[in-house]
């Protein structure tokens, strides 16, 4: 066993959102060389400051604790992380789980933080669930890192294609599965029978689209008043997750006449899955989630099978179906081979989907001589035009060197600047829910 794996390991986790929060602690968990040291580990918390700042109750219902957690600028992370080893911030293994611009802005931050030091954590990034949009784009904004982490055999496939594609290396890319499955396999049928709609925040973008999906729930628990029919919400208003969610449903539904075996629930997936007996979506990962449980699982075809929509992915799924096929008593069945190409692991395989991320982060550890410096395939010599917008959104100049000016992290905020940052993100949030929607419907009279 290497040396780093039998000592107190420090793992450090930056998130930009509520979800993605919740992929990169529960990764960072799962990936610690040889599990059974967990109580040696630390793992500390960084949130990155922005619009899909996750409040305290959707930090409460992500239910993933950390040994300490605060919210910092991009230049206040870097600035932790320069500490050095000596420091107090000296990390063992670090999890970027961000946007893709924002993965790449810190790949240069820590290269350029990390210069000149004898030993720097093992960087690790990924996706928060199924990639079925910018793949490339958000690929190579994600090269660099020294594990690009894949859901699923059919992602390492697609991922290390690119990589090769371009000219870039591809031995970062490792497959593993979503952390966040689990639960006990559906068992048959609950009293009540229930019906989850796993609503998302972007997909479909439409107010048209948006409610038609609402009405045929609210008219899939009228037609079957036996059974409880659930809309299973990400946020509250005013809330952001990873995506801007100008139209949520909480107001949708407001004036609407609802039979009473139709409500809205919060709360953690799992939980809600527990009691579950037909998963329906658009295309959100909880579709993923409940195949792994084996609990019947609709992917809506209603508005189209379409890219945008996202439920292009699961095509060959067998889990395509409408409200109308629902309606009338349709039960899906999952085909096997794709399911097993989606990191579902629905076969019992999951406790072993982590094992190539351990080994691949353990020999790291204890590569002789400490780690390399960061890599990433965007440079000003390769991306002139796009690099440096990239790192300039974050306050860093084209070397991933602090701009003059940018924030300081010497201090902690006082009262009025976080009073003062609070009304700054609620009109935000106002903004994109309430004004930019009107603004949207004058241009198009």
């Amino acid at each position: 066993m290497p040396a780093s794996a039998t000592k107190s390991l420090r793992v450090a986790v930056l998130a930009d959102s509520d979800t993605r929060w919740k992929w990169g602690a529960l990764t960072a968990k799962r990936l610690i060389p040889n599990e059974s040291d967990n109580s040696d580990v630390r793992l500390d918390g960084y949130l990155l400051r922005g619009r899909a700042t996750p409040t305290a109750r959707q930090l409460q219902e992500v239910g993933v604790h950390a040994d300490s957690l605060r919210e910092v600028t991009a230049v206040e992370f870097l600035r932790a992380m320069e500490a050095g080893p000596e420091g107090a911030e000296s990390y063992d293994i670090l999890v970027l789980s961000l946007v893709g611009g924002g993965v790449q802005a810190m790949l240069h931050g820590l290269r350029s933080a990390f210069a000149g030091r004898e030993k720097r954590p093992v960087v690790v990034t990924g996706y928060v669930g199924v990639v079925y949009e910018k793949l490339a784009d958000g690929l190579l904004l994600r090269h660099g890192a020294d594990l690009v982490l894949a859901n699923s055999r059919q992602d390492a496939d697609r991922f290390r294609a690119v990589y090769d594609g371009v000219g870039a290396d591809s031995s970062s890319v490792t497959e593993v599965a979503l952390p966040f499955l689990g639960g006990a396999p559906y068992e048959g049928e609950h009293e009540p029978y229930t019906v989850v709609f796993a609503a998302q925040p972007s997909v479909p973008e439409s107010r048209k689209d948006r409610t038609y999906l609402l009405d045929r729930l609210i008219q899939h628990a009228r037609r079957h008043p036996g059974r409880e029919v659930l809309l299973k919400l990400r946020s509250k208003p005013g809330e952001h997750t990873t995506h801007i969610e100008e139209l949520p449903y909480q107001k949708l539904v407001q004036g609407k006449d609802v039979p009473a075996n139709f409500r809205l629930v919060y709360g953690h997936m799992g939980e809600v899955l527990d009691r579950t007996d037909l998963l329906v979506t658009v295309s959100s990962t909880a579709a993923l989630e409940a195949l792994h449980r084996r609990i019947p699982t609709v992917v809506l075809t209603d508005l189209g099978v379409r890219e945008t929509l996202g439920n292009h992915h699961f095509v060959g799924s067998g889990c395509l179906a409408s409200w109308d096929q629902l309606d009338a008593g349709h039960r899906p069945v999952p085909d096997a081979e794709w399911v097993s190409r989606q990191g579902v692991a629905a076969d019992g395989s999951y406790a072993t989907a982590f094992d190539a991320g351990r080994e691949r982060i353990a020999k790291l550890l204890a590569r002789p001589g400490g780690l390399p410096p960061l890599n990433p395939y965007y440079t000003p010599e390769t991306a002139p035009g796009y690099l440096p917008g990239i790192l300039a959104r974050h306050h860093l100049g084209p070397d991933g060197v602090p701009l003059p000016g940018a924030p300081a992290a010497d201090k902690a905020p006082g009262p009025v600047r976080q009073i003062v940052r609070r009304a700054a993100r609620g009109a935000y949030r106002h903004g994109v829910q309430r004004v930019a929607p009107v603004i949207r419907r004058m241009g198009e009279l």
